[in-house]
């Protein structure tokens, strides 16, 4: 679906070599403020639209819930202060509320991963402890090649304000078969793939265990980290992927394929 227009602006640009003026349509970015019942956990930048999804997903998996059933509301806020509703507040179940300290400690080391790249051996290894391995599942990537070949394509025509302004990641999540589930925009990547996981999850299917995650993008740490968490086994990105990310998902047991796109990809997990 079109992004609603508002949430696209126009700037005026002055076109190289001509000199020519004109205005050009832009992706607009706004931070997002996420609580916990009035309690600020964390500010992300994003492209509006599909917020609670967003925020669904980054609970998910920065591990501040483990389930739907640990999220028992979620809304913007009404805040004269915030007329463009860019806070989200929910409330968790009480027992996730009785342990306020994976909440202070989401606080405190969630941009370890997910933005800044502070992270590295100990962070697999907190991995490992969280949430263990995936479930071995044996995935034959050459039986599958010819279905991973389309998905990029099938992404790209899911990509409606990529074509109006060429300023926006998407992920999407696929059925082993090829089918596109649901696929989201932001101008953020790891936003974007908050956003299909917290789909899912506020669906109540999850863990995502069933789906291909393909992102028009590089798969970094993040990326792979996010899968892991919310027990995707297939992360596959039309750019490069990281050597943390291949370490991961070698770790973590989840097939990893990067420079997906003409045919060809390369297989970094499996």
């Amino acid at each position: 679906m079109d992004p609603p227009q508002q949430d696209l602006v126009r700037r005026t640009v002055r076109r190289h070599p001509d000199g020519g003026s004109e205005e050009d349509l832009l992706v607009r970015e706004e931070p997002l403020e996420m609580r916990i019942e009035g309690r600020p956990l964390a500010v992300t930048l994003r492209t509006p639209g599909h917020d609670l999804d967003l925020v669904a997903g980054f609970l998910y998996t920065e591990g501040v819930i483990d389930g739907p059933d640990d999220l028992t509301a979620l809304a913007h806020v009404d805040d004269p202060r915030d007329p463009r509703g860019n806070t989200v507040d929910c409330v968790l179940a009480a027992g996730v509320l009785a342990h306020r300290d994976r909440i202070d400690k989401a606080t405190r080391e969630l941009y370890a991963t997910s933005s800044c790249g502070v992270c590295g051996k100990a962070s697999i290894d907190k991995l490992a402890v969280t949430c263990g391995p995936l479930p071995e599942r044996r995935i034959d990537v050459d039986a599958l090649a010819d279905v991973l070949v389309t998905l990029p394509g099938r992404l790209r025509d899911a990509q409606q304000a990529f074509d109006r302004t060429g300023g926006l990641h998407a992920a999407g999540l696929f059925s082993f078969s090829g089918e596109l589930e649901v696929a989201r925009e932001d101008i953020g990547r790891h936003n974007a793939v908050d956003k299909v996981l917290g789909h899912r999850l506020r669906a109540d299917r999850a863990p995502v265990d069933d789906r291909i995650l393909v992102v028009s993008s590089r798969a970094g740490f993040e990326i792979v980290q996010k899968a892991v968490m919310a027990r995707v086994p297939v992360v596959a990105s039309v750019g490069a992927a990281s050597s943390l990310a291949v370490d991961l998902a070698r770790e973590m047991g989840v097939v990893l394929v990067g420079f997906l796109r003409d045919g060809r990809f390369n297989v970094y997990a499996e």
